[in-house]
C-alpha cells in the first residue's frame, strides 16, 4: 500500500480495527489504549479526543507529544517487513503500533509488550 494513503486514513477507523483486532483475542480497548499512550506519549483524554476529531493517521503520529525513546527495542516482523529495517520514519512509527498491537494479540504480558 502507498505511504501516503496509509497516512492520509483516518485516525478513528484505524483505531477501531486495532481495538476489534486485539478484542477477537480477548483483549481489551484499555490495553489497546495503554499501548498507544505508552507508545506516543499522549494522555487518555488526548487519546478520546482524537477519536473524535478527523484527524489523519499520518498527524496522529506526526503530531505525538512524547514518543517512547524505548520503541526503538520493538523488534520483528509485521506484514512480513523487519519493523527495525523500515527507513521511511513516519511508516516505521506506524509499524511499531501495527507490532505492539499484534503482540497483544499474541496474548504477550504488558510489560513485555511495553518493553518493561
Amino acid at each position: 500500500m502507498d505511504n501516503e494513503k496509509v497516512y492520509r486514513m483516518e485516525f478513528a477507523k484505524v483505531y477501531a480495527l486495532l481495538v476489534n483486532k486485539a478484542q477477537k483475542k480477548g483483549r481489551t480497548r484499555q490495553e489497546v489504549d495503554q499501548v498507544i499512550r505508552w507508545l506516543t506519549g499522549y494522555s487518555q483524554e488526548e487519546l478520546c479526543r482524537m477519536q473524535e476529531s478527523p484527524v489523519s493517521y499520518g498527524d496522529f503520529f506526526r503530531n505525538a507529544p512524547k514518543p517512547n525513546e524505548n520503541r526503538r527495542l520493538i523488534k520483528g516482523v509485521v506484514c512480513g517487513v523487519r519493523v527495525e529495517d523500515i527507513e521511511e520514519p513516519l511508516m516505521r512509527e506506524i509499524r511499531y503500533l501495527d507490532k505492539l498491537v499484534d503482540e497483544l494479540a499474541k496474548g504477550k504480558t504488558m510489560d513485555k509488550i511495553l518493553r518493561a
